[in-house]
């Protein structure tokens, strides 16, 4: 439609603007002429007019002369010659007056009989012209949208069908699949029996019941200790599997007394639980929208498609992953070394033979996890070439610590390590502030001024911010030298926009504006 209805119908009415100039030009033209032809013929009518005068005054002058006895002959004739001579300028000049007259009636009835008529005749046909484009740019306009009526049903069908197949329960459980932690609910605790010791002293040789009753579980005492627990609200609670020691694993005792070295199948298999369930915690809800929006939009592997400081902490958020990764995997090829020692040091316990493929599937892990890391580390290192030191970076968190300390880490996390625990400082708000923390975004950042947009744009990548021209944002960062500007809506939206294409006015005061 624009190509062939509108753009068509714009130049058209540049030339009909043109034509029509023309011909107002023309007809200004004619009437210019005809001034000028109406101006010489009135010159000439005051001219024989005012020669008439003149001779008559010559003639009464000449008559007075004539009939006074004491004027002389010379006077007289003077007089006779004035009278001559004036009688003869009249008639030229009422020669030159009905010459004019002609002249101007003729080009008179010209102007009004031809010329302004085919002027009219002109413009006329040139309208004509003009409802005959407009009828078919009508035409056109209407065949467009005839033929544009059927997709649009067919996208309104398509967007019906879509709606109706909105599936909620199996998009909650995509969502509850893709970031579900692993980790099993905390077992309850067992009961303590302090009055064992009061027993003894009675009954040395006997075993009470109060061993079989320890198995049981105060109900009151769990609920009272397990309140307040719950992972994701508060800390992460600590295992309740016994700790893994060199004397659980490799010491028993015999009915002789004697001891030998013994492995437990248990802690074994609590060593491998722990290396293969452990996965890093989510800190909140607002990580776990950006984590969905990483995973289910379309994104390239190095972030190119981001603008430059999304793509830094992009890719510094996958190197602090990857070397997370990377210290599960250097864990777990500890514990398989030990293990491996164990078995060829009592090969009755098992062959060590069995865990080289594992230690080899390990160490492949190890090596491709070191190449993603400097790849990463290489695409991080021209970002922030190119944006030229953009304030203090975060860098990558060590090796030996499996929790990133940042905005993204909450206080009260947690370390794989069930004997360790990241604490923050202490609450301030009451048993509410923790909860509190946990869910609230950081404060938005004071605007430092506005921008009024110079052009519309979309802001389809991630991080962008879509604006329609003449709207007016305020601006919370200003451009570092990356072409992008920070910007934030009324309504509390906030991303990038073209610095290109916005208008910057910056407050004097940035800090209390």
């Amino acid at each position: 439609m624009a190509h062939r209805v509108y753009g068509e119908l714009m130049r058209y009415a540049h030339d009909l603007k043109t034509e029509r100039k023309m011909h107002l030009q023309e007809g200004r033209k004619a009437q210019q002429y005809l001034d000028m032809c109406w101006k010489q013929m009135d010159n000439s009518k005051k001219k024989f007019e005012r020669e008439c005068r003149e001779a008559e005054k010559a003639q009464q002058s000449y008559e007075r002369l004539d009939n006074d006895t004491n004027a002389t002959k010379a006077d007289v004739e003077k007089a006779k010659q004035q009278l001559n001579l004036r009688t003869h300028m009249a008639d030229e000049n009422k020669n030159e007056y009905a010459a004019q007259l002609q002249n101007f009636n003729g080009e008179q009835h010209k102007h009004f009989y031809v010329v302004i008529p085919q002027i009219y005749k002109q413009l006329q046909e040139m309208d004509e012209r003009r409802t005959i484009k407009l009828s078919e740019c009508y035409r056109g306009f209407a065949d467009s949208e005839r033929k544009v009526i059927p997709i649009i049903s067919k996208c309104l069908e398509g967007m019906i069908l879509a709606a109706k197949s909105v599936d909620e329960r199996r998009d909650s459980q995509m969502v509850v699949d893709s970031f579900k932690s692993g980790f099993e609910p905390p077992g309850d605790f067992p009961f303590e029996d302090y009055s064992q010791h009061i027993y003894r002293t009675i009954s040395d040789g006997t075993i009470s019941a109060s061993k079989q009753e320890s198995g049981k579980v105060d109900t009151k005492t769990t609920v009272g200790k397990a309140k307040g627990k719950l992972w994701l609200f508060g800390k992460k609670p600590k295992p309740q599997s016994p700790p893994l020691t060199p004397t659980s694993l490799f010491t028993s005792s015999t009915p002789n007394g004697s001891q030998f070295l013994t492995f437990s199948i248990e802690p074994v298999h609590y060593c491998m639980n722990e290396i293969k369930t452990g996965k890093p915690r989510i800190p909140s809800f607002r990580s776990l929208k950006r984590g969905w929006s990483v995973k289910m939009g379309p994104a390239l592997e190095d972030f190119s498609h981001l603008p430059p400081e999304q793509r830094r902490k992009k890719l510094q958020q996958r190197i602090d992953e990857l070397n997370r990764e990377l210290q599960k995997e250097s864990d777990q090829k500890d514990a398989l070394n030990k293990m491996k020692d164990v078995y060829e040091k009592n090969p009755q316990m098992g062959d060590p033979g069995s865990l080289q493929p594992k230690l080899a599937e390990t160490m492949n892990n190890i090596d491709r996890l070191r190449m993603e890391i400097h790849k990463n580390e290489a695409w991080l290192s021209e970002v922030e070439s190119k944006t030229g030191g953009r304030g203090d970076r975060r860098h990558s968190s060590d090796i030996n610590h499996l929790v990133t300390q940042g905005r993204e880490s909450p206080e009260g996390s947690y370390t794989d390590d069930a004997n360790q625990e990241v604490r923050g400082p202490p609450q301030q708000h009451g048993h509410h502030s923790e909860f509190d923390d946990e869910f609230e975004d950081d404060d938005p950042l004071p605007a430092i001024g506005h921008c009024k947009a110079i052009y519309p744009f979309d802001g389809h990548n991630e991080g962008t911010l879509a604006m329609k021209e003449g709207e007016v944002l305020y601006i919370i960062e200003e451009d570092k030298g990356d072409g992008w500007t920070r910007a934030r809506r009324q309504n509390g939206e906030e991303g990038y926009v073209p610095t290109s294409y916005i208008d910057v006015t910056l407050e004097k005061n940035s800090k209390g504006s």
